[in-house]
């Protein structure tokens, strides 16, 4: 098992969206039964400006944050975009420069690469 020291591209990936709050829990469960991703955190009350089709729009949102390996990212983005009820989602696939070990193999074992 890996220790807890800090290690460069670990082999997680964060991925960052907003979603409308009567949809985001799907998307959630859609990528969790999958085991595209092994946790997703929601996190609600977000409230997001933005422009779209020539004006400023402001719409109370939740962002999801959620984890998944590196080997299934794109397939976890896909999906995720697939499933998602925007036409142009916010999916931002963050790289951690450190990870908690026994974290990730958790990571590891409940999602694990294909």
């Amino acid at each position: 098992m890996r220790d807890s020291r800090r290690m460069p591209d670990a082999g997680l990936r964060l991925l960052l969206c907003t979603a409308p709050s009567e949809v985001a829990p799907d998307l959630a469960r859609a990528l969790l039964q999958a085991k595209l991703i092994g946790c997703a955190n929601l996190v609600p009350a977000v409230r997001s400006l933005y422009w779209w089709d020539g004006e400023i729009q402001d719409d109370a949102e939740v962002l999801l944050l959620m984890e998944c390996t590196e080997a299934r990212a794109d397939e976890a983005v896909a999906a995720l975009a697939a499933a998602h009820p925007y036409d142009v989602p916010k999916i931002l696939v963050i790289e951690p420069n450190a990870v908690n070990g026994p974290y990730l193999d958790w990571l590891r074992a409940v999602a694990p690469p294909r």
